[in-house]
């Protein structure tokens, strides 16, 4: 290794080691009693299953075969795979001997969906400052201290921090915005425009298709042309960014579909070019 000649700056790596990018996604090198993680399943053995820590630099977990199911165990095969991800509770942490005993029973499908949300956006995160660790040649803990963590006890969440830097700098036309939370962060000042290049390239909004089936039916004498001004009005609520498209299906049903950046809104406003057709 070579440290960097300048106060402030990040260490840099000679050697093509890899191990560089090796860090845990939080602060905490084990995750707290009765706290949700994600685990990829490594291996099956009579005591239960043995995982790997995602989010914990992959250090070795068990999934003791008492708590992989509330129900009779007939096939463990059909509760757990290896090769695949699953959401875990942590029932103790031997930090001496490294040990580390999960649960699966006593995950709830809420609990799943909670837990999923987070490491998502944790792996977002850990992924913009590896792709930045790997570009500048940085040890990836070196920027989880300065840059990660500190936004993660600030915000709640790294992710929240970055989505607020993507919102401020396009509220502000490009420029610095007062209330950005990099600027109380110990980083030079090129580091954090590559960081925030990383971030909109990795973070921006992508739009999403909304769509929804409807019949549209009219019996009067004029009706097909009814129906036609009916449609029309209800195309014309589409706006310049989410314009509205409608597609016959066969007579009497007709799809609505919408790009949109926000799930909600896209699915607000299809609802009010309904409302309008019918």
């Amino acid at each position: 290794t070579l440290d960097a000649p300048e106060e402030g700056a990040f260490r840099v790596y000679l050697a093509e080691d890899k191990h560089n990018l090796d860090c845990r996604f939080y602060e905490a090198k084990y995750p707290e009693i009765e706290s949700l993680v994600m685990v990829n399943v490594r291996t099956i053995a009579d005591m239960g299953a043995y995982v790997s820590l995602l989010e914990y630099n992959n250090i070795e977990g068990l999934i003791l075969l008492s708590e992989l199911s509330r129900r009779r165990i007939r096939s463990i095969n059909k509760l757990i795979r290896v090769g695949r991800n699953e959401v875990a509770m942590v029932l103790r942490v031997d930090k001496d001997k490294g040990y580390i005993d999960l649960s699966k029973r006593r995950v709830s499908p809420e609990d799943v969906a909670a837990c999923e949300d987070k490491f998502n956006k944790a792996k977002a995160v850990h992924g913009v400052l590896r792709h930045l660790a790997d570009r500048r040649k940085f040890y990836l803990e070196d920027l989880c201290e300065r840059i990660a963590w500190p936004l993660y006890r600030k915000y709640g969440h790294a992710y929240d921090a970055f989505k607020i830097a993507l919102a401020d700098e396009a509220a502000s036309g490009g420029e610095a915005a007062e209330n950005d939370p990099f600027t109380s962060l110990d980083v030079p000042p090129d580091v954090i425009e590559e960081l925030k290049l990383y971030i909109r390239r990795r973070l921006a909004p992508q739009p999403i298709k909304i769509r929804a089936d409807v019949e549209v039916s009219c019996f009067t004498y004029d009706g097909i042309d009814a129906i036609r001004d009916a449609l029309f009005a209800g195309i014309a609520v589409g706006t310049e960014n989410s314009p509205i498209k409608i597609r016959l299906i066969a007579p009497p049903i007709y799809v609505l579909s919408t790009m949109t950046l926000g799930k909600e809104t896209g699915i607000a406003l299809l609802q009010e070019s309904i409302d309008v057709i019918l």
